[in-house]
């Protein structure tokens, strides 16, 4: 099957800074996809283009079958957006919030059984203002759902969530995977990264600098001689990510 996501020479630049430099990568269909990097490194502005919600400025992707430059309205029907921030009507319940988004895709869904598959059917009547941070999370992944994407993009779905929370919202991710959707994923924490993604790509500076399954990046920092100061592992995929992209905090 060919790839159902496509990028090839990718390129974006605002004013003199040029966030994304001419990058490659393909995503299979089926995989989840994590695309690592550190604050500023041009992940946001690459998924943004994949979503058909900013420009590019040079190179080519296809989503799903669809030219992303030519017909953006065409990628939109899709894939599936979850932001790490939504924003809900607070007056909505559970329920009515995922009506009020399949009608802005002017469809008519089974809302209970989407809350279902995201374990809310028994808040279904609440209003989703009251739900804890990790329900919210799982609601804003039943809205990404309703017109049953090809592509689910999830921006950091766990930020902010306790372990428990976090661990929930893995098995949620396995379970769309499992069903056949492909996941294309940004997160900071790595372990997540390592235990989720088929394949990472990582970011620097507007360039791919690694991308290959998280045990062979592992394994391949390791050939390298890579050891830690306190033994308990080897190495994990945070070791190769710092490796590649320095220890600096960034703010940008």
């Amino acid at each position: 099957m060919p790839p159902i996501v496509q990028v090839n020479d990718l390129r974006k630049r605002y004013g003199d800074i040029e966030a994304v430099r001419g990058i490659s990568f393909f995503v299979e269909p089926g995989e989840v996809f994590g695309l690592l990097g550190p604050n500023g490194a041009g992940k946001t502005t690459t998924v943004e283009i994949l979503e058909g919600l900013r420009r590019a400025d040079g190179g080519s992707a296809t989503v799903a079958g669809v030219d992303v430059f030519s017909n953006p309205s065409g990628v939109k029907r899709r894939i599936g957006v979850q932001l790490q921030a939504s924003a809900f009507p607070d007056n909505l319940t559970a329920r009515e919030t995922v009506r009020f988004f399949a009608a802005c895709y002017d469809l008519e869904v089974d809302e209970l059984a989407l809350l279902r598959q995201v374990e809310l059917e028994e808040r279904a009547r609440q209003p989703q203002a009251k739900l804890s941070g990790g329900q919210r999370q799982r609601l804003s992944i039943a809205t990404a759902l309703v017109n049953q994407p090809q592509v689910l993009f999830l921006d950091e779905p766990t930020t902010g969530l306790d372990p428990q929370a976090r661990r929930n919202l893995w098995d949620l991710i396995r379970s769309i995977q499992a069903r056949g959707t492909t996941v294309f994923l940004t997160t900071h924490y790595l372990d997540e990264a390592e235990i989720l993604c088929d394949r990472v790509a990582i970011m620097d500076e507007g360039n791919i600098v690694a991308l290959d399954p998280p045990r062979k990046l592992i394994d391949d920092l390791l050939a390298r001689g890579f050891t830690k100061p306190v033994l308990q592992q080897k190495a994990n995929l945070e070791d190769v990510f710092l490796d590649l992209t320095g220890h600096e905090i960034r703010d940008a």
